[in-house]
């Protein structure tokens, strides 16, 4: 099993809490948010007073605490294995009260060998044993089965756990998951691979940046006129496929996490390829060596793209699903921009004014570029970017 890892925190109704589950193939990891404001009514502890050293103060009283009241069984009674992870507290804004503060606890939950992890019975009575008004949200964030993954914080309620006030009870709350499939998951993979492009303007500027010369003959040290459709369809075919070959290794090898490097450097380094891919669409600064700087290149996208993936915490199955689906999505979106782009700049190149128009477009990429750089080195936006965020 993966060592699970703090989810992002979502916005919810306050002052209820909210459970966030992952359903993977043999474990349920997810994340619980609570009101301190409630939570304090429920165990008469004081979270409220310097609640930025809660955890330190009351971790071990709190993880007892939520080990007595979360308490996920099978339908024929048997218990789960529960795991706390990480706890922290997160301050957010609510329309209705304002201000407050949250305790946010990881956790994992194992059931029993061979029984179904995906009916079970949720007894939950944090804060609400105490706190009759109290409910508690569930929601579903990830399940690769039903093809429910993505890079977003969106989740799915499955419903809500609150006191039964006409009989006076609290019952578990009755988790039934619809079964899955792989093609549900793999369909889901290719979805999102066409998404991270799709959603992607630095990748589609990528591609779009090494169109731009992909049919002309470099001239010395400028660039001379369209050199044919025959070499111009094979010089495409050929860094499209290097760039393919270079972003599937490194996607392969990062989600596997057999390569890893800080998600900072990489964007910086994508920036940095469309910025010498700008110059180059501007003046040849390695003509015949395209192929192998696509590649390159496409090494560096790739661990980009692994990025999506690592955290998943997939079994190897699916993991390996996951990694051709997506590879599948982003070819599909790049072949669409190419067929759509590339006829356009074919015809624009047997003219007197593509030398203009591929100077101009490889200025804008060039100073796009540059402003992403600069942006996610000093981690703000810039005028530049804020404008292509629309």
């Amino acid at each position: 099993m993966a060592a699970f890892q703090t989810l992002p925190s979502f916005a919810h109704p306050m002052p209820n809490s909210m459970v966030v589950l992952n359903i993977h193939e043999k474990y349920i990891s997810g994340e619980i948010m609570l009101p301190l404001s409630e939570l304090q009514s429920a165990i008469g502890m004081g979270v409220n007073d310097n609640s930025s050293r809660l955890v330190e103060r009351l971790g071990d009283s709190l993880r007892i605490y939520l080990t007595q009241h979360i308490r996920p069984k099978s339908f024929e009674g048997k218990p789960w294995a529960l795991k706390l992870g990480e706890m922290k507290v997160i301050e957010s804004t609510d329309q209705l009260v304002g201000q407050y503060k949250e305790l946010v606890v990881a956790f994992e939950m194992t059931p029993p060998l061979n029984y179904d992890l995906r009916n079970f019975y949720f007894d939950y009575d944090v804060i609400l044993h105490q706190v009759a008004s109290h409910r508690a949200l569930i929601h579903v964030k990830q399940d690769w089965a039903q093809g429910l993954v993505r890079e977003d914080t969106t989740t799915q309620q499955v419903g809500v756990i609150e006191w039964d006030i006409v009989n006076g009870k609290l019952s578990p709350f009755q988790v039934s998951l619809q079964q899955g499939s792989l093609w549900k998951g793999f369909q889901n993979m290719v979805k999102l691979g066409i998404e991270h492009i799709a959603e992607g303007t630095d990748h589609i500027l990528f591609v779009l940046t090494l169109l731009l010369p992909a049919m002309l003959a470099a001239d010395g040290r400028r660039w001379g006129k369209f050199s044919g459709l025959k070499p111009s369809l094979g010089h495409l075919l050929k860094i499209i496929t290097a760039f393919t070959i270079g972003h599937s290794l490194t996607l392969l090898l990062g989600s596997v996490q057999w390569l890893h490097f800080p998600s900072k450097p990489i964007e910086v380094l994508i920036a940095f390829t469309i910025l010498v891919s700008a110059f180059h669409a501007l003046r040849p600064i390695y003509p015949k060596w395209e192929v192998l700087m696509a590649g390159a290149f496409g090494v560096i996208h790739g661990l980009a793209f692994a990025q999506t993936l690592t955290n998943l915490e997939l079994s190897a199955k699916q993991m390996i699903l996951s990694i051709f689906g997506f590879n599948v999505g982003i070819e599909f979106m790049q072949l669409f921009i190419i067929l759509l782009v590339f006829p356009v700049l074919l015809l624009l190149s047997k003219t007197r004014y593509y030398a203009i128009f591929r100077q101009v477009g490889a200025v804008l990429m060039l100073l796009m570029a540059l402003a992403w750089m600069i942006e996610r080195i000093q981690e703000k936006p810039n005028f530049i970017t804020a404008w292509i965020a629309g």
